[in-house]
């Protein structure tokens, strides 16, 4: 799951960056916050997609439905990031915010697959928990497990990020803190400013 497929057929996967033009974007979109037009309202959908609110208007939050592994699926939405390159700002932000609770980035690839006529790419990171020992238990802080980001796009179509975790189970590890603290710590910000949602319209692009 962590490592790049093998078989050329699915796709080739290579380390990706962003350029020091993007970087430097990206500190602005960052500076200005406009990621609170974001936060917030994916926090508050995923929250009333649990309780059986489901979507009635605003952004398309999900938990994940998969065995083994917890997560959420925030899905694009073209009305309310005015463009692809706010998702993309939106993601690398996700990932520093990982970065900031002391995980490690252990990898940033992108792979594209081709099927018929579609093109489908998707951009991973994966991040690991340092190896840090509990003074009272011995065993090391495995945080809220393994954590991978995912943005996946078809066609140059943004269609959601994937935020994902595997819990350790393995001895010599403390209970992963379930994903909720996680979504809770990143996602539930404060709404933007008028001036913060005025801005997101001069990233429309990367």
């Amino acid at each position: 799951m962590f490592s790049s497929p093998p078989s050329a057929a699915a796709g080739d996967w290579k380390p990706f960056a962003l350029t020091a033009a993007q970087a430097k974007r990206h500190a602005q979109w960052v500076a200005g916050r406009i990621y609170r037009n974001w936060l917030g309202p994916y926090y508050k959908a995923y929250h009333l997609h649990r309780g059986g609110a489901g979507r009635r208007h605003g952004l398309r939050a999900e938990p994940l439905r998969e065995d083994g592994r917890q997560g959420a699926m925030l899905f694009y939405d073209d009305d309310d990031f005015g463009g692809s390159g706010n998702f993309r700002h939106f993601y690398e932000y996700v990932g520093e915010q990982m970065v900031s609770l002391g995980y490690h980035r252990a990898s940033a690839d992108e792979c594209t697959r081709r099927h018929e006529s579609l093109r489908e790419h998707t951009f991973k990171q994966l991040f690991k928990p340092p190896p840090t020992d509990c003074p009272d238990s011995g065993r090391c802080n495995q945080r809220y497990g393994l954590v991978t980001l995912d943005l996946v796009s078809l066609n140059g179509q943004p269609l959601f990020i994937r935020v994902a975790v595997n819990p350790v189970l393995e001895p010599g590890f403390t209970p992963a803190t379930p994903f909720e603290d996680l979504l809770r710590t990143v996602f539930d910000a404060p709404p933007p400013t008028p001036e913060e949602r005025e801005k997101r319209l001069a990233y429309t692009s990367l």
